[in-house]
């Protein structure tokens, strides 16, 4: 079987029909309302907000992440089903994280449904949980020199 040829890049406007389809796919974390997430959030938060990368297989977008320097979060990081397990989630988790420290040294944040695969995901890339946000999920923070420090060990 021949490996996937995986495309990284920075997220554009252009792509967000595509970020819409990979976010409506997942099975964890699934939007109750999908009109809650507009165009325009996708906008402000790849434009004003932070900045975003994607993952295309042949020239489809099949994950994504955002991160949001004003807020201190993850505003998202999403991949569709069938490429799970793939390592696509780790290699926009950390391009995420790398710019977003080079941008602020403030702790940034991201909450997620208690008791899924994100948030072992998030437990095993070194976020700290700091317990759970009004709504009931699952709180997690990241530290500059959490982050630089699992960088020097994985170099």
């Amino acid at each position: 079987m021949n490996a996937l040829l995986m495309l990284f890049r920075e997220a554009q406007v252009a792509d967000i029909p595509q970020l819409s389809i990979v976010r409506l796919s997942v099975q964890e974390n699934r939007l109750s309302n999908p009109n809650k997430v507009t165009e325009q959030d996708y906008i402000n938060y790849l434009t004003q907000r932070g900045k975003g990368w994607v993952c295309e297989v042949n020239g489809t977008i099949v994950g994504f992440a955002i991160a949001d320097v004003l807020g201190h979060s993850i505003w998202a990081l999403f991949v569709h089903p069938e490429f799970a397990g793939q390592g696509i989630g780790k290699r926009l988790h950390d391009l995420m994280l790398d710019w977003y420290f080079d941008q602020t040294s403030e702790t940034i944040w991201l909450s997620t449904a208690p008791g899924t695969h994100a948030e072992e995901f998030y437990r095993r890339q070194g976020w700290q949980d700091t317990g759970r946000t009004k709504s009931g999920e699952a709180r997690f923070e990241m530290t500059v020199g959490e982050w630089k420090g699992k960088k020097r060990l994985a170099d």
